[in-house]
C-alpha cells in the first residue's frame, strides 16, 4: 500500500492515507517521501478535509473496521488497491511479475535494478525498501514494469489472490508451499490461484519457472499455453544455470543452454539468494536485458531492507535483521549463516507472528528448521494458538528458549553470545523495536 501511494502521487494523484502502529522502514520511507499517514481508523478520520474522491482499501481491512464502514454507509467510492492499479496503471506497461512463497520481494528487487542498470528504466512496485532505490515503487519511464506478486487476497471483497489483477507479459514463479492459512484451507487452494495466474499469461508472454522445485512443474501440466523458461541451481533440466563457486554462494557461474555466460561476484549469501539471481537473470533477459550486462550489474545489488540485512556492521557480533516468517524462509536464512566462514555460533530469535505461524502450522518443520542454530529464542506471546515449549518436545529441546518479552530476549541473547557469534532477528512485523535494543547491547 505504501508504494501505490508513492505510484499514484509520482502520476499526479493527491495522497493522503491511515494506517495503525506503522513501523519502519515503510513509515521512515513515507515520512521522507512526504506522505501523511494518520494514525488509527477511525470514522473521522478524514473529517478536518475534504473527502477523497476515492478510498483505496488494502487487504489488512475487513468489515467491522470503523472506517470501511463509514465509508459503506455513505456510499463513498473504494477500490481494492490491485484493482487500482489493474485500472490506472497496469493498461499502460508491459508487466513482469515476480510469484512464489518466498523470495518475491528480493527477488522483484533483483529485477528491478538489473533493468535499470540495462538501461531499460523499469517501473517497479517492490514489497519492502530496496537497496539500490530510495523508494519501494515508481513509474518508470520504460515499457516495462516489475510487480511483485502477492497470492494473499485482494480486499474484504474481493476473494481472489492480488496476482490476478496484474496480466503478467513475463511470469517468473520461484516456489510454492503452504501459508496465509487465515485465507486458505490448504496447498490446492494456493495451487488453484497460481492455476488461474497462469491461464492469464498470454501465448506470446513467458512463464520462467524454478526446475528445482517440483510441485511447479505439476503445476505447470494442469495447464500452460505460454513458452517456459527454466532456471536450475542443480542438475535438473533447464535453460538457465547457476553453478556456486564457494559454499557461501556469494561467487558462482552462469550457463545459458550449457553456454557459460559469466562469473558472478556479489554480496548476498546463501542458496536461496543463488536461486534469486538465476531466476532473475533468466526473468529479465526474457523481458529483453542483455545476460552479461546483468551479471556484471549483480556486482552492484544490495538487497532490500530486512532480508538478512547486517545491523550493526561494525560491531565483532553481527546482528541480523530477517523478515523469515515460515519454516523454509527459517532454515534458508540459518542455512546461509550456516555458510559463511565464521567459527562462531548462529542465535536464532523467533517472533511467530504470521497467521499461519500463530495458527501453529508447521510446528515439527519449524523445529527443525531452528535446530540449525546453535541456540534458538522464540518469542511468546498473546495472539498464539499453541505454547511454543512444545517445540522443545520436538527437536533439540535444549537449544530452544522460550521468552515472555523482548526484555527477556536481550537478557537471553546477552547470557549467551560471544565475539564472532551471529545473531539474526527473524519476524515479518516490528517485533516491538528489538531491533534496536538488541544492536545497543551488541554494538
Amino acid at each position: 500500500m505504501a508504494g501505490l501511494a508513492l505510484i499514484a502521487r509520482e502520476a499526479g494523484f493527491e495522497i493522503s492515507g491511515c494506517d495503525q502502529a506503522i513501523y519502519p522502514p515503510m513509515s521512515d520511507l513515507l515520512a521522507a517521501q512526504g506522505i501523511v499517514v494518520q494514525e488509527g481508523y477511525e470514522r473521522g478520520v478524514f473529517d478536518s478535509g475534504a473527502t477523497p474522491d476515492l478510498f483505496v482499501i488494502g487487504n489488512a481491512l475487513s468489515r467491522g473496521n470503523p472506517l470501511v464502514e463509514s465509508i459503506l454507509n455513505q456510499r463513498l467510492a473504494y477500490t481494492a488497491g490491485a484493482q487500482w492499479l489493474r485500472e490506472t496503471l497496469i493498461p499502460q506497461k508491459r508487466v513482469l511479475a515476480i510469484a512464489g512463497t518466498h523470495g518475491k520481494t528480493t527477488t522483484c528487487s533483483i529485477c528491478a535494478f538489473l533493468l535499470h542498470a540495462c538501461g531499460l528504466e523499469p517501473g517497479f512496485l517492490i514489497g519492502g525498501v530496496p537497496g539500490n532505490f530510495d523508494v519501494s515503487a515508481r513509474l518508470g519511464a520504460g515499457d516495462w514494469f516489475v510487480i511483485e506478486a502477492d497470492e494473499y487476497d485482494t480486499a474484504f471483497f474481493d476473494k481472489r489472490s492480488k496476482f490476478l489483477h496484474y496480466r503478467p507479459d513475463v511470469l517468473m514463479i520461484g516456489n510454492l508451499e503452504f501459508d496465509h492459512a487465515d485465507i486458505f484451507d490448504s496447498i490446492a487452494d494456493i495451487e488453484k490461484q497460481f492455476q488461474y495466474l497462469l491461464r492469464s499469461v498470454p501465448e506470446n508472454g513467458t512463464v520462467v519457472i524454478n526446475a528445482d522445485q517440483d510441485g511447479l512443474s505439476d503445476l505447470l501440466t494442469r495447464g500452460c499455453w505460454s513458452q517456459v523458461i527454466r532456471y536450475s541451481c542443480t542438475d535438473a533440466p533447464a535453460e538457465w544455470r547457476a553453478v556456486a563457486l564457494q559454499p557461501d554462494c556469494r561467487r558462482f557461474d552462469v550457463y545459458c543452454d550449457n553456454h557459460h555466460v559469466a562469473t558472478v561476484e556479489w554480496p548476498l549469501m546463501g542458496q536461496h539468494n543463488l536461486q534469486n539471481a538465476i531466476g532473475a537473470i533468466a526473468a529479465t533477459h526474457a523481458v529483453g536485458a542483455k545476460p552479461e550486462e546483468a551479471c556484471a550489474a549483480l556486482a552492484e545489488f544490495r538487497s532490500p531492507k530486512r532480508r538478512l540485512e547486517r545491523v550493526n556492521p561494525k560491531s565483532s557480533i553481527a546482528l541480523f535483521d530477517d523478515f523469515a516468517h515460515h519454516p523454509t524462509a527459517v532454515r534458508e536464512t540459518l542455512k546461509s549463516l550456516r555458510s559463511c566462514d565464521s567459527q562462531g555460533k548462529v542465535i536464532a530469535v523467533l517472533e511467530p507472528r504470521s497467521n499461519t505461524m500463530k495458527q501453529g502450522f508447521h510446528r515439527p518443520e519449524l523445529a527443525q528448521a531452528l535446530a540449525l542454530a546453535d541456540v534458538a529464542i522464540i518469542r511468546r506471546h498473546d495472539g498464539l494458538n499453541w505454547d511454543p515449549e512444545e517445540l522443545t518436545h520436538l527437536k533439540d529441546g535444549d537449544k530452544i528458549m522460550v521468552c515472555n518479552s523482548n526484555t527477556q530476549i536481550v537478557d537471553a541473547v546477552c547470557g549467551v553470545v560471544e565475539a564472532g557469534d551471529r545473531v539474526v532477528m527473524m519476524s515479518n512485523g516490528s517485533f516491538d523495536g528489538l531491533r534496536d535494543l538488541l544492536a545497543a547491547q551488541l554494538n
